[in-house]
């Protein structure tokens, strides 16, 4: 009786093993570049095509004046919140993070041309607008924002944008 109970409990470990083995390779299958993973995901929640466009023009407008919001602070708070976005883009997607690199770039050379004065009333009353825009279209989809499940979605917005012009484009991200 002994011999089958080890034998069993080798068995039971064998299998909790493959189990493990196989369960790892089928997540990893499945969610292939973690990049495709998120925005796949972030997706789900747009897929109406009101909701799509509006999220097109405000997700660039909220980055634009929450970048005013942190240049209104200090231009140094601005680039440092540029720099470490990119970290996380670069770890995602390189031809991404040269897109949103260039976008935020270009981002700031418009706020540096502001005058000082407008920058601060612009990006507080167009960074509300642009929200209520994002929570009707969220309305009209039928689904809450994706960043409610997960804060990485904030992130992964502006780049759900960028792959739509990419793919226009035929640049492989």
């Amino acid at each position: 009786m002994r011999s089958s109970a080890r034998k069993n409990d080798g068995l039971r470990w064998l299998y909790i093993y493959k189990m493990e083995t196989v369960m790892n390779q089928q997540s990893q299958q499945a969610a292939g570049r973690s990049i495709d993973a998120l925005l796949a995901k972030y997706s789900e929640s747009h897929l109406n095509p009101v909701n799509e466009v509006i999220h097109f023009i405000c997700v660039p407008v909220i980055v634009f004046t929450l970048l005013g919001l942190l240049w209104v602070i200090h231009p140094a708070v601005a680039l440092a919140a540029v720099l470490a976005s990119m970290l996380y883009y670069f770890s995602l997607s390189v031809p991404f993070a040269i897109g949103m690199l260039l976008m935020s770039g270009a981002m700031l050379a418009l706020l540096y041309v502001l005058p000082p004065g407008l920058v601060l009333p612009l990006s507080v009353s167009v960074f509300v607008i642009a929200w209520i825009g994002q929570f009707v279209g969220h309305k009209i989809e039928g689904k809450k924002p994706s960043f409610f499940e997960d804060l990485r979605f904030l992130l992964i917005g502006p780049l759900f944008v960028l792959g739509f012009l990419y793919r226009r484009l035929h640049i492989a991200y």
